[in-house]
């Protein structure tokens, strides 16, 4: 009697198990199906700046010099005879010339951007990236990213932009060519003097002798 009671036990624990078994699987059938897709985060573009002479230039606000690193949206301001330049690697480079202030915008899609509030800048953009120069006028250029290409701006507020190769050229020792003084540039000042102070002195080389001639 007892050899038969441990043989019923035992059937009935080896169904209970079977039977939870079943409950288990379909509770996990009827769960849903939850698929984790990982979204690339793709490294932001980060430009390299370098500053002539080593001297530190503004950074939104900040002095920053050689190998400092330059995030999009990022205003950067030279003064007098400072320069700088920021490199962006596969996309190009941005040179900006003493007396400006800039904000220079880049992202990973190729797009380059440099919104000049006054002064000189010069956008180098390689093949696949896109350069534009712009004012608070608007867009004033952009290159074409299947060659590539320069844009060199030169900006006052007030005026229209000036668009094209050279315009932030500066002579050493001065400013940047301009067309304010009506065309009369310094040198053409000197001569002016100059000619105006030889006049004022030639009749004194030439007056009669005030004792008049000897008898």
């Amino acid at each position: 009697m007892n050899q038969k009671r441990r043989n019923g036990s035992r059937a009935i624990a080896a169904l209970l198990i079977f039977f939870i078994a079943q409950i288990g699987l379909q509770v996990g059938l009827a769960e849903p199906t939850v698929t984790t897709t990982a979204t690339p985060i793709l490294p932001q573009a980060v430009g390299r700046l370098t500053t002539s002479n080593n001297q530190p230039i503004q950074v939104n606000g900040n002095s920053a010099a050689t190998g400092a690193s330059i995030v999009s949206g990022a205003t950067l301001e030279t003064g007098a005879n400072q320069s700088a330049t920021v490199n962006l690697g596969a996309l190009g480079s941005v040179e900006i010339s003493p007396n400006t202030r800039v904000v220079l915008t880049f992202d990973d899609q190729g797009n380059v951007k440099a919104v000049v509030a006054f002064g000189c800048v010069k956008v180098i953009a390689n093949t696949n990236a896109t350069g534009e120069v712009a004012t608070d006028q608007g867009s004033a250029g952009k290159t074409n990213p299947a060659t590539g290409g320069e844009l060199e701006i030169s900006y006052k507020p007030g005026t229209a932009p000036v668009i094209g190769q050279g315009v932030c050229t500066k002579p050493a020792g001065g400013e940047i060519p301009s067309s304010d003084d009506g065309g009369f540039g310094r040198a053409h000042v000197i001569a002016i003097v100059a000619a105006g102070t030889a006049a004022g002195l030639t009749p004194l080389f030439f007056q009669d002798n005030p004792s008049g001639p000897s008898d």
